[in-house]
């Protein structure tokens, strides 16, 4: 089965063919990073008016990729919610359109949920099935979150940030140490150059007890990380940075947010006894996050399931692989969906 995915629930206008779940043919992505650099944050405006300029010739280029015609097609996937409604709205208008035009199903995806499915889009990653129970952590720049995922499509929510997602805290402190954008890769190249991990003791985000914002999720399974952004401004203004402090300051504020999702990993491993441990999620990229995991799954004999670097950002692959599992809203609901810019993890809308 061949499906084409369409994602664009961000900044990066994505096209992939998938052939039964997991097989890559295509896998193009136009990235908007020059086009929001200066503003140090993605601009909704911006995005969306790329995306609607982009997004029939990035199609084009995954079906010649794929070497797959729109005859071969067997459905078309596409992102629906989280993200950016001016964003999420080009794709599921084009994905609807061409799946009207050429009589193809139409699959409605959750981006969340097929940042779970990226892990398994490596050849050598076992099936989703085999995985299970399974714990996994989406940690990007939009959201920050654990799941409980007892068999494939099945999802409980154990913990989330309370405010910033983990990408953000790296975009605001990038933003404060005049690093650059987006946060996240400049950071960890700071920190790389840094004679210690935490010379400066930075805040690790644990929410307090009590907290209204907890419902019913436990503090031990939540983050809070506008409290570190904050400590870091602090630190600046009372400590003004030269550029040979920088790598300390960003090792240190990089080992805070690293710390905070590991902990909140070990936790939950140490309640429930996982086959796997996923973690997609443009974040999942860092070099000092997987090193710690890699660590935390040893200890807890535990697979340890990373998406290639290439499936670890917004892309259609991801898309595509989850409607190719079975998941997904199909049928006339299909057409009949609208965008959900706060769409939760194992919710339809």
């Amino acid at each position: 089965m061949h499906l084409l995915g369409i994602e664009t629930s961000c900044d990066e206008t994505a096209a992939a063919v998938v052939k039964d779940a997991r097989t890559v043919l295509s896998n193009v992505v136009y990235s908007q990073i020059p086009l929001h650099q200066a503003y140090g944050g993605v601009v909704p405006e911006i995005a969306s008016r790329s995306h609607l300029e982009k997004i029939d010739g990035i199609i084009e280029q995954a079906l010649q990729d794929a070497h797959v015609t729109y005859d071969q097609l067997d459905g078309i996937a596409v992102t629906y919610g989280p993200g950016l409604a001016s964003s999420l709205i080009v794709g599921l208008s084009a994905a609807k359109g061409l799946a009207m035009r050429l009589k193809k199903p139409l699959i409605g995806i959750n981006h969340l949920e097929a940042h779970i499915h990226s892990v398994f889009l490596k050849p050598d990653a076992p099936d989703p099935h085999e995985a299970c129970p399974m714990l996994a952590l989406v940690v990007s720049g939009g959201h920050t979150c654990w799941i409980d995922i007892p068999k494939p499509g099945e999802y409980h929510i154990m913990g989330q940030t309370l405010d910033d997602a983990a990408g953000e805290a790296f975009d605001k402190a990038a933003k404060l140490l005049g690093l650059g954008y987006p946060g996240g890769p400049v950071v960890d190249k700071a920190a790389k150059e840094a004679k210690t991990l935490a010379s400066i003791a930075f805040p690790k985000g644990r929410p307090r007890a009590g907290n209204p914002a907890l419902g019913a999720m436990e503090a031990e399974m939540c983050v809070s990380f506008s409290g570190l952004k904050t400590a870091l401004m602090y630190h600046l203004k009372d400590h003004p940075a030269t550029p040979e402090d920088i790598p300390e300051i960003a090792s240190s504020y990089q080992e805070a947010i690293v710390s905070a999702l590991v902990d909140r990993c070990a936790f939950a491993l140490s309640k429930k006894n996982y086959k796997a441990l996923a973690v997609g999620g443009g974040v999942s990229l860092n070099r000092r996050l997987r090193e710690r995991l890699t660590e935390l799954a040893a200890q807890h004999n535990t697979r340890l399931l990373l998406a290639e670097p290439k499936h670890c950002g917004d892309n259609a692959a991801m898309i595509a692989g989850l409607a190719g599992m079975g998941f997904g809203v199909t049928g006339d609901a299909a057409f009949l969906l609208d965008v959900v810019p706060s769409l939760e993890i194992g919710k339809t809308k």
